[in-house]
Order: C-alpha cells, then sequence, then structure tokens
C-alpha cells in the first residue's frame, strides 16, 4: 500500500433508527483522520437488523490506517470491520 492513498473502512453492526451507530462509525474515524458525512454511505439489511456503514478518506501512513481500525474496535455494538 502507498501512501497517501484513498481508503474506505466498513464496519458492520445494528440496524434501526436508534441504534445511532453510523454517528458512531463516523465519529471514531473523524478522531483520527479529517471525515465528512457526504464521505458516508450507509446500507441496511433487508431484514433492518444490520447496517453497513462505510467511509472513504484519505489516509497519510498506515499509523493512521492502524489507529483509525482500534477506533473503530472500540465501537459498542460492532459485529464486522473490513
Amino acid at each position: 500500500m502507498e501512501f497517501p492513498c484513498h481508503f474506505e473502512f466498513k464496519a458492520f453492526g445494528p440496524g434501526g433508527d436508534d441504534s445511532c451507530f453510523d454517528d458512531k462509525v463516523l465519529t471514531a474515524v473523524s478522531t483520527v483522520v479529517q471525515a465528512s458525512r457526504q464521505a458516508m454511505k450507509t446500507r441496511i439489511s433487508s431484514g433492518g437488523k444490520y447496517q453497513c456503514v462505510s467511509v472513504l478518506v484519505t489516509l497519510q501512513n498506515r499509523s493512521q490506517l492502524e489507529a483509525v481500525y482500534a477506533a473503530l474496535r472500540d465501537i459498542e455494538g460492532l459485529k464486522y470491520l473490513l
């Protein structure tokens, strides 16, 4: 991987309007690199039980990549991370 580069983080967690999972993902990513709501996509599963939140950012180095993953792993309700 060569830096700087664009990278898309994907986090899977609980669905539903009351979960605020997408806000938690954006906040976690934003603690390390600049991320906007426009760079975020959310998809709800067909049953509505889960959602996938994708955030596209520009990374400057490997330590940023590792720091974002660490911040995302701390999110309550996280089921899977890509």
